[in-house]
């Protein structure tokens, strides 16, 4: 199954240099940087998610205590997670065009 042509969109553009790299690079590599520039996406969110909520005050059942501050940084890494998965901000297809570019180079 060739999947080049359904994945050479980048941010929902027609990239015909990326098609053609991605049918130098296996269906296995392409899975694996996909996951490893979307994991790359969600640490640069929950960087920006943190540094959002860190002048917060806790309100609620919580209060302003330690615990707080563990639990906010479990919640704005689970946040980056989601929005990554769900399509992110863009730096994921960008960091995945470029890694499948390499790929593709090395190959020839």
């Amino acid at each position: 199954m060739n999947t080049s042509s359904s994945m050479s969109l980048i941010n929902s553009r027609p990239d015909p240099v990326f098609a053609q790299a991605l049918e130098k690079v296996s269906p296995e590599n392409q899975a694996k940087t996909k996951a490893k520039a979307q994991d790359f996406e969600a640490v640069f969110l929950n960087a920006m998610f943190a540094q959002m909520t860190a002048g917060l005050k806790s309100e609620g059942p919580f209060g302003d205590t330690p615990g707080t501050g563990v639990w906010r940084s479990m919640m704005t890494d689970q946040y980056a997670r989601s929005f990554a998965q769900a399509g992110g901000i863009g730096i994921g297809d960008e960091v995945y065009r470029t890694l499948i570019m390499q790929q593709a180079n090395r190959a020839a």
